[in-house]
């Protein structure tokens, strides 16, 4: 993890320095969706179960598998490999995105292949119950480009109401042509999750880099719930193109680029004094 000098240039970042900031993976968790696998009264080898919290990217959702089954580290990101699963085309069998985000009994008979089959299978039912194909269309989005856009509105969004707010300002940038410099992204390129980021960091030479490169990143980011695809289908109106969480449940929204800066002076204010916001 790179060293950030607080006296840093800010730039676009919802943490403090601007760059629609990461909190993907530690961003709160929504609510988590309870999914059954069995019916509910007959599940007589029961011997638990698996939750999978919203945002988790797809090898911390193989990690959670493997413990949860008693498997080698590994085990189900092999299956994944391995497995055909329900996904679109455009994800050329990459299941990122596509791993619902609920909590799954697990029972003797469970595989690692038995259970990425029914994330998968989920996602693509809860997907189509949000409208994803005809929201996507109705924004002149691909399916596939819309739940890579929820991806980042879940690892951005420092609380559930915020996601509404935050994918107007994707598609606001995405609109204008601007770059979407966002640090969810470009963490995911690093494997990694951190509210600093260097300028060394933003000439990383990835596709996931969206300080360097315009529009969406090439696949999800994570997978994200129900709530964040339904508001990156229908965010409310606003002309906001910056944020920034100053404090946890906190988060200044604006189209207004000093108004931006003196947010950005803000957080780092609180975060000297130890008291903004963190990663979720």
């Amino acid at each position: 993890m790179p060293h950030a000098s607080p006296r840093r240039t800010p730039r676009l970042t919802r943490r403090g320095r601007l760059a629609l900031l990461t909190a993907g993976l530690l961003a709160a968790a929504a609510t988590v969706v309870t999914v059954l696998l069995l019916p509910d009264e007959e599940s007589p080898r029961g011997q638990g179960s698996l939750t999978v919290p919203e945002g988790r990217r797809a090898t911390q959702v193989y990690a959670l598998a493997d413990q949860a089954l008693g498997l080698h580290a590994g085990a189900t990101r092999q299956a994944a490999k391995d497995t055909r699963l329900a996904l679109p085309d455009a994800a050329d069998g990459n299941p990122e995105g596509y791993l619902f985000p609920a909590t799954y009994p697990l029972d003797d008979s469970t595989t690692p292949a038995s259970l990425l089959t029914f994330m998968a299978e989920t996602a693509d039912e809860r997907f189509r119950r949000a409208g994803l194909d005809a929201g996507a269309r109705r924004l002149g989005l691909s399916p596939y480009q819309a739940v890579i856009l929820a991806s980042i509105v879940q690892a951005e969004a420092d609380t559930p109401g915020d996601m509404g707010k935050v994918a107007r300002v994707i598609h606001n940038r995405l609109d204008q042509d601007r770059a979407l410099q966002m640090d969810s992204t470009l963490n995911y390129a690093l494997g990694r999750s951190t509210l600093d980021t260097s300028h060394e960091d933003t000439r990383t030479d990835s596709p996931y880099n969206t300080y360097a490169r315009r529009g969406l990143p090439p696949t999800p980011i994570g997978n994200p719930g129900e709530h964040a695809l339904r508001a990156a289908l229908d965010p409310p109106a606003g002309d906001w193109l910056y944020f920034v969480t100053v404090r946890p449940g906190d988060t200044r929204f604006t189209d207004n680029y000093a108004e931006h800066r003196a947010h950005v002076e803000e957080f780092n204010r609180q975060r000297r004094s130890g008291s903004a916001g963190g990663t979720g």
